[in-house]
C-alpha cells in the first residue's frame, strides 16, 4: 500500500518559510540556498501565481555550491545526474518548480505515494489526515515543537570540522546516505 498525500496549491505564499529555500552543508558551515522570487508583493498571493525570477544566475552558482558541498558525499555520484536538470529548467512558477523537485525527491528513494493537490483551502483538515503545511519552518529551530519527527544524526561530509548539522535539504541525506534514507526517515517519524 502506498501512502497518500494532499498537496495545498491554494495557500498564500509565506515569506521566510521553506517554500523557496535550503540550507547545505559546506566546508565553511551552513549556505542557505534561496531560489529567488520575482519583485511585487508575494506575501499573501496564492503559492501557484508567485513567479521565480531568472534575473541572476541562481541555478548555476546553487548547483555549483551543491557539487562542491557533495562531491566527495559516499552517494553523490549515483544521484547527480537526477538532480542536475532541476537547476537546468527555467520552469516559471515556484509551486510547478516545487513539484518537480518533489517528484524527483519521490523517484531517487523509489517512493510511490499517491498524490492529489488540493481542491480548496482547509484551515482545519479532515478527521484522519495529518496536517504538515507549518510543520517545518525555518522558526521551529530544530524541530524541537513538532511532536511527529526526531531529528536522528547520520554521518554527514564535513561533521569532523562542522559537528552535526540538523534541517538540512534532503540532498545532504541522500548524498550521504543513499539507499538508507527512506529508512532514516521513517525511523525519525514519531508516533503522534
Amino acid at each position: 500500500m502506498h501512502p497518500s498525500l494532499i498537496l495545498e496549491q491554494h495557500e498564500n505564499y509565506v515569506k521566510r518559510s521553506y517554500r523557496n529555500r535550503a540550507h547545505i552543508a559546506t566546508a565553511n558551515g551552513l549556505l542557505r540556498l534561496s531560489v529567488p522570487l520575482e519583485k511585487g508583493k508575494n506575501q499573501q498571493q496564492s503559492i501557484r501565481e508567485v513567479r521565480i525570477s531568472y534575473e541572476e544566475n541562481w541555478q548555476t552558482k546553487q548547483w555549483t555550491a551543491i557539487c562542491s558541498a557533495y562531491g566527495n558525499a559516499p552517494f553523490f555520484e549515483y544521484y547527480v545526474d537526477d538532480f542536475r536538470p532541476l537547476f537546468e529548467d527555467q520552469t516559471p512558477f515556484l509551486f510547478e518548480h516545487n513539484l518537480k523537485v518533489l517528484n524527483a525527491l519521490f523517484f531517487v528513494l523509489d517512493f510511490k505515494p499517491s498524490i492529489q493537490l488540493s481542491q480548496n483551502y482547509l484551515t482545519e483538515p479532515f478527521d484522519g489526515i495529518c496536517d504538515f503545511r507549518n510543520k517545518i519552518t525555518p522558526k521551529t529551530g530544530d524541530g524541537a515543537s513538532d511532536k511527529t519527527y526526531q531529528n536522528i544524526p547520520y554521518q554527514q561530509v564535513f561533521a569532523e570540522k562542522n559537528g552535526y548539522l540538523s534541517n538540512l535539504s534532503i540532498l545532504d541525506l541522500i548524498f550521504c546516505k543513499g539507499p538508507e534514507t527512506l529508512s532514516i526517515l521513517e525511523t525519525s517519524l514519531r508516533q503522534a
